[in-house]
């Protein structure tokens, strides 16, 4: 009697190691996770790995290739049996998939195009939101000194965005309603770098600057910084997108024309959805959604998962805060008067 205790355990111990032996750990190598919204797409990872039996590691490349090399070596060595890359450098990070690939480890190219068939790339239709940008500038200003404010030239979204923004404004471009005045990519998209390059511009011109089409919010952010530091905040059109809640609130308040949202918490979803799928075996052909995408620069063609952005301007506000993205107090933080979009009153 007193053995049987003891069975007990070894028998219960013994059934359960085939469901630790399928534990899969899933790697997250982030590029930069400073910005805002990394945040909340690591939030969207870390539950939806929780719901399928699966567990998270991560490691931050601090705006480094050669540190996020090192991450997913590490992550590897870590027990990482599918990997989510946002890479820092589309070039740079190429010898850790093929790295991943000899392994036959899994790899997500997470929001940022990766060019190998390797990997799968999850990440909004970037085209479309340049488009989106650009119309909701070109509805206020159809004429006048444009200036564009690019994302960083390692990451190939930043020509995404403008190739869509062209789309829109070429037309106008070739008739001369719009004279561009500017252009200007921003090393690691960092807000500082978009207000310095804006800032130049201005002065470039002489303050007469009629729209910016910035390409996220942390660029527009330094351009509104820019713009206010010669009164003009306010009174130029400023794009963006990822619909950071400083941004929602520069909508709010007159300040941002648009940001472009992407449901952050769709996207990590999907991708760790994705990720644990790979690790199972699923072949990639078979992932829900799974579309070709063929545009990057060397035209590889690959398996992709594209969502649908939404434009977020001063009329639709109140799609985020039902969303429940963000809450009113932080979206309407400083909107008063008869003047206030209708979802701050």
């Amino acid at each position: 009697m007193k053995l049987f205790p003891r069975a007990a355990v070894l028998l219960l111990f013994a059934l359960a190691l085939p469901s630790l032996a399928q534990q899969l750990i899933v790697g997250v190598s982030w590029s930069n996770f400073q910005e805002e919204r990394w945040k909340i797409d690591e939030r969207a990872i870390r539950e939806q790995l929780g719901r399928m039996g699966a567990t998270y590691i991560s490691a931050d490349a601090q705006s480094s290739s050669e540190k996020q090399l090192n991450d997913i070596d590490a992550l590897i060595a870590r027990g990482a049996k599918a990997l989510i890359i946002l890479a820092w450098d589309k070039d740079a990070i190429l010898p850790a998939i093929e790295k991943a690939k000899a392994a036959r480890i899994p790899v997500i190219a997470y929001d940022r195009l990766i060019e190998n068939d390797y990997a799968y790339y999850i990440t909004f239709d970037n085209v479309e939101v340049g488009r989106m940008q650009a119309r909701e500038v070109y509805k206020v200003r159809p004429k006048g000194n444009y200036a564009f404010i690019l994302g960083a030239n390692t990451d190939p979204n930043a020509d995404f965005l403008h190739r869509g923004q062209l789309e829109v404004l070429d037309a106008a471009i070739k008739r001369g309603d719009i004279k561009v005045v500017g252009k200007q990519y921003t090393e690691g998209w960092k807000p500082e770098v978009a207000q310095r390059n804006m800032e130049q511009i201005l002065t470039a011109n002489g303050n007469k600057v009629d729209a910016v089409v910035a390409s996220n919010d942390g660029t527009a952010g330094g351009v509104v910084a820019a713009l206010a530091a010669v009164g003009l905040a306010g009174k130029v059109p400023v794009s963006g997108q990822d619909g950071d809640q400083a941004a929602l609130n520069r909508v709010a308040r007159g300040l941002q024309t648009v940001s472009v949202w992407k449901d952050a918490r769709e996207l990590g979803r999907r991708a760790a959805e994705a990720a644990v799928l790979l690790a199972r075996g699923t072949p990639m052909e078979q992932l829900p959604g799974r579309t070709i995408f063929a545009d990057g620069p060397k035209k590889v063609r690959m398996n992709a998962l594209l969502l649908k952005p939404i434009p977020i301007t001063k009329d639709n506000l109140n799609v985020v805060l039902q969303a429940g993205w963000i809450t009113k107090q932080a979206l309407c933080q400083g909107v008063s008067g008869p003047t206030a979009p209708a979802a701050c009153r």
